[in-house]
């Protein structure tokens, strides 16, 4: 009889729970904090402002502090995949800012692979069960931002696939980037994510640091274009974008990347002209929701305790009114590395002083909340400056529509947003545009199918697939290998035969690059196999380069030779006297100088997406024109780095007699660099007014023609050269690029415009303005081929 009224009792309790529930969901709004009562901050017809103001002036010390920080997902920090009664006695019982990658199946992490990923919809209807658990089961129901990766394409189970940035960069295509962001905000909607950490605006002046392929390049006009495309893509479909990392980042001490992350060697002039230029002009014009804080210094100021870069620059000068959130460690190397804080609980303090509004690491969210807390009671913080980070984060979950519809609407839909080969198409685009024709001397490319009978697959990279699978992208693909690429191609019509030949290290690499070791019998049969195998080939293609092992986060390089054995085996493959086509599968440029001088035709391929092998495959032989142009030096040696775009007067020689007896100068390939197997001519630059107001426009028109006898696109780059000014300026800087497809004879007009804010400097004042004087306009295929020439003047 007990058991009985317990049992009634229990599901009576769960019969009232489940009717309090329902009562929040009403007519155009919900009842978050569960009253009876259409609060401000629960009406949507109420503007942002005051809607942030009523729900702060309900929320404790507690649920303030939780949303600042990040709870990450299940495999990372969560152990359940699902809520459960367990919940109720965690941090988070009070809320939480966001919960990244959560049931994602990141790549590479076992403890994160999940069945709750895939089918699409099943995760949807998973991440509407851990929203709602925040919505009806804490006090006042705010909702959580999903938050995940998303520069290689979502970093989900299956997602659309991007190649590395450093391809995406190289197809110098707005529009196809700017659907690369909409596919990316389309997919994460359909999931169940609400933010997206893309696109990174670092830019790869130093190509031995790891990740220069998370890069789209060099120059910081191209970065800003394109990172303001992704961030409209992936904005345009109600999903917030994060901008990665601010700032300075990219160029620590030596190229040198992990925990020793350190002392960047940037002037204040270059600071802003070169690594604060992309992040300005997207927050201007994007308008993205997010910025996440790197964890490096510069001179001496950690960044995510600096003031200076959170508040004053970001904010204030950018005008960022979104969140940010910290990268790993930002906020505990303060204490551990940087030394300018003697105790956590301090770089706590520091860093919500200085701006940041989210903490986000790999461990659990209260190692930063507890402080915080104890912090604000023991009066070391002001509660008025929590507010203010805690209305940031309010104020992105409002704007998202988290507070009008914190649900994914149609989970079933996102089996259809997401089905197999609705971006094939897309995907395919990119892999080809992304292709860079290095060197093609006599023409050797675009081989003959007609005449090519047996072809030689070699290198360790012929076979290989890993570098399309990112920690940062979409896991769990089927990528295409370029030898598979070419065989499905082929088909039976040429015959296909393969020897790796080396492996992609030898097994005293990295020591080797500086204390070469003989050949074992192994390696030198290895090569001797494939040397066999070349001399009956019609065409040998070498696939050499690098894999995920060798390049990326954490993994600089003293070095940037063709790892481990790969060299020798290229100079073997081409004593045979056959001809040899080199394919790079890499993630940043390589020293590859024997190579450029001897080997007909290269083709840079980066880290393709999984349809990268398919579109090698049609370039090679020519049913695909490749069109790609470098977005990042190749230099010569590491000895002359830093060589890069854009450079001042004298800072890369050019030909000194004295110094060329010492040295090697020059580049390998410049930037802008790259090839097609068509031609292209430049007629009728014209520049409008001729003499312009500082704040006026110029316009720039050119005629680009197809002079060739085959489809092909051309990527026109508009460089500019200030003649006199008050400091020392770049020699060139990119101010424009188009990307157009011409038919044999056809041609088109392409037009550009500048405006005062691509013509300013920064003056002797350290003030950003037009300076009058002379400018010239360049047009041409690179920053080294430059057609036509043109003056105008700012009077």
């Amino acid at each position: 009889m007990r058991t009985f009224i317990l049992s009634a009792t229990c599901c009576l309790a769960a019969f009232l729970a489940s009717a309090q529930v329902r009562s929040i969901y009403h007519d155009g709004w919900i009842d978050f904090n569960k009253n009876g009562v259409k609060d401000i901050f629960e009406d949507p017809a109420q503007p942002v402002d005051r809607r942030i103001a009523d729900l702060l002036s309900r929320m404790t010390l507690e649920e303030k502090t939780c949303q600042t920080a990040t709870l990450y997902g299940y495999g990372r920090v969560l152990k359940d995949s699902l809520p459960t009664s367990g919940w109720n006695n965690e941090i988070w019982k009070d809320g939480i800012a966001n919960i990244d990658e959560e049931l994602n199946s990141v790549a590479g992490n076992p403890k994160a692979q999940t069945s709750l990923s895939y089918p699409f919809s099943r995760h949807a209807e998973a991440i509407n069960t851990v929203q709602r658990w925040f919505v009806e089961q804490t006090r006042l129901g705010i909702p959580v931002d999903f938050t995940n990766e998303g520069i290689h394409g979502l970093n989900h189970d299956r997602a659309t696939s991007l190649p590395a940035p450093i391809a995406i960069g190289s197809t110098w295509d707005k529009d196809l980037v700017h659907e690369a962001g909409v596919i990316v905000g389309r997919e994460a909607k359909a999931l169940g994510y609400t933010n997206v950490y893309a696109p990174i605006l670092d830019l790869a002046r130093d190509p031995r640091w790891g990740r220069t392929l998370e890069c789209y390049g060099e120059d910081p006009f191209l970065v800003a274009e394109l990172g303001k495309q992704m961030t409209l893509g992936i904005q345009e479909q109600g999903i917030a974008s994060t901008l990665k990392h601010f700032a300075v980042y990219s160029v620590p001490k030596g190229g040198r990347d992990g925990s020793v992350r350190t002392d960047p060697h940037v002037a204040p002039r270059e600071l802003q002209q070169l690594y604060l230029y992309a992040f300005r002009r997207v927050i201007q014009e994007a308008h993205p929701m997010g910025v996440m804080s790197s964890y490096n210094d510069w001179d001496g100021v950690p960044i995510t305790g600096s003031y200076y870069f959170l508040t004053e620059l970001l904010r204030e000068k950018f005008g960022f009114d979104g969140y940010v959130v910290s990268d790993s460690d930002a906020v505990e190397y303060l204490f551990t590395k940087h030394h300018v804080a003697a105790t956590y609980k301090d770089a706590v303090r520091q860093v919500m002083e200085a701006g940041l509004n989210v903490r986000t690491n790999f461990t659990p969210p209260g190692t930063f909340i507890e402080p915080l807390r104890e912090l604000v009671r023991n009066g070391e913080l002001s509660i008025h400056t929590l507010d203010k980070r805690v209305a940031d984060v309010l104020r992105v979950k409002f704007r998202l529509g988290l507070f009008d519809q914190p649900y994914v609407k149609d989970p079933k839909k996102a089996d259809e947003v997401l089905a197999p080969g609705r971006t094939k198409e897309f995907m395919l685009k990119m892999a080809r545009e992304s292709l860079v024709l290095l060197k093609n001397d006599g023409n050797l490319l675009p081989l003959d199918k007609q005449k090519i009978r047996h072809i030689l697959v070699t290198g360790p990279l012929g076979r290989e697939t890993s570098y399309a699978i990112s920690r940062y992208g979409p896991s769990h693909l089927s990528p295409v290998s370029v030898e598979a690429g070419l065989r499905s191609y082929l088909g039976n019509s040429t015959s296909i035969d393969y020897a790796r030949g080396c492996d992609i290290v030898d097994s005293a690499w990295p020591e080797s690059e500086i204390i070469p070791t003989p050949l074992t019998a192994t390696e030198r049969s290895a090569i001797d196999e494939a040397v066999t195998k070349g001399r009956n080939a019609d065409v040998i293609i070498a696939v050499l380069g690098e894999d995920e092992k060798r390049v990326g986060e954490g993994m600089s390089r003293t070095g940037l030779d063709l790892p481990g054995r790969q060299e020798q085996l290229l100079e073997a493959l081409y004593a045979t006297g056959r001809p040899v086509v080199l394919v790079l599968v890499n993630g940043q440029p390589l020293t590859i100088n024997w190579a450029d001088r001897y080997i007909p035709s290269i083709l840079e391929a980066w880290f393709p997406n999984s349809f990268g092998g398919q579109a090698v495959a049609e370039t090679l032989f020519g049913d695909y024109n490749p069109g790609g142009k470098l977005t990042i030096t190749f230099p010569k040696t590491t000895g002359e780095i830093e060589w890069n775009f854009p450079y001042k007067p004298g800072s890369q020689p050019k030909g000194d007699k004295r110094e060329n007896k010492t040295s090697v100068f020059g580049p390998i390939y410049a930037f802008g660099h790259g090839l097609s197997y068509t031609q292209f001519a430049y007629s009728h630059l014209t520049v409008t007014p001729l003499t312009q107001n500082p704040q006026g426009d110029i316009t720039v028109t050119v005629d680009i023609t197809n002079t060739g006898n085959r489809t092909g696109d051309e990527v026109a780059q508009l460089y500019i050269n200030d003649e006199v000014s008050s400091v020392t300026v770049y020699e060139q800087q990119l101010r424009g690029f188009q990307r157009v497809t011409l038919k044999p004879g056809e041609k088109k007009t392409l037009q550009f415009t500048l405006r005062p804010d691509d013509l300013s400097l920064i003056d002797k004042d350290h003030v950003w303005r037009v300076e009058p004087g002379k400018f010239q306009v360049m047009l041409g295929s690179s920053s080294t081929d430059i057609r036509l020439k043109q003056e105008f003047e700012i009077r």
